[in-house]
């Protein structure tokens, strides 16, 4: 019997563009829940994602937050739900599908096919014959996060912030998202430096698995002001995890 897997979708208003055909072929790629996670919209996505959840029971999941907490306490407010429904996996991936259901389900199925591996991350890498479409003011401004969060957690990570992530649910996990992150979007990286733990780093257990697929949607609500907030936040995830 395959681990069951809940994968946590968050949402900020995404009433006009969530394609409930990519959540229902995000369940049946990944053989898994689909927790859709509202995080405080101002239109119907938490209506949307609750008329789902009725239609299809056994695979669909919500929970509304009502107030707007962030991407980060939204995907981890999301696992500890999957966690505590009794997921022995889970995932996040974001709203858009930039990262398609079918490589979201790859993920998953490498940490259920795989014991050596805890923690499996998506990467955007443009190899020849991989689909990465990306501009290139967003590859290159990921480019710079990317290389100052490889810096902070003190391993050589590629790409901090593709968002389609799968971990196997470990006491180590729960102990990651027991407090909340210190960035509302670099949460990643603090995630991954909590699942690190302090040297001697467990990072053996933490893979990068480049993309087949993975297109850029066009839109982001990362704005200049979170660009520079989110620096800022590098530095206090740095304390924190050296602290920890």
């Amino acid at each position: 019997m395959r681990q069951p897997c809940t994968v946590v979708v968050p949402c900020l208003d995404e009433e006009h563009r969530l394609a409930p055909g990519a959540l229902e072929a995000l369940a049946s790629a990944a053989d898994a829940t689909v927790l859709g996670v509202d995080d405080g919209s101002t239109d119907g996505t938490a209506a949307l994602l609750e008329k789902i959840a009725a239609q299809h029971p056994e695979r669909h999941r919500a929970l509304v937050l009502g107030t707007n907490r962030g991407k980060g306490e939204a995907v981890r407010l999301g696992l500890l739900d999957a966690i505590a429904a009794g997921a022995e996996v889970v995932a996040y991936c974001d709203a858009d599908f930039a990262t398609p259901p079918d490589e979201v389900a790859r993920l998953v199925d490498r940490v259920r096919d795989d014991d050596s591996v805890d923690a499996v991350l998506g990467s955007r890498v443009a190899l020849l014959g991989a689909d990465i479409r990306r501009s290139m003011v967003r590859h290159y401004t990921g480019r710079v996060f990317a290389t100052a969060g490889s810096l902070v957690l003190g391993v050589p990570v590629y790409d901090t912030q593709c968002g389609a992530k799968a971990f196997r649910v470990t006491d180590r996990l729960r102990a990651a998202l027991a407090t909340p992150f210190a960035s509302r979007w670099l949460f990643d990286v603090e995630l991954i430096g909590r699942l690190l733990g302090p040297p001697p780093h467990v990072a053996e257990r933490i893979v990068e698995v480049p993309l087949r697929t993975w297109h850029e949607s066009g839109t982001s609500r990362v704005t200049t002001a979170a660009g520079v907030r989110s620096a800022f936040d590098l530095v206090r995830i740095h304390r924190r995890l050296r602290r920890s």
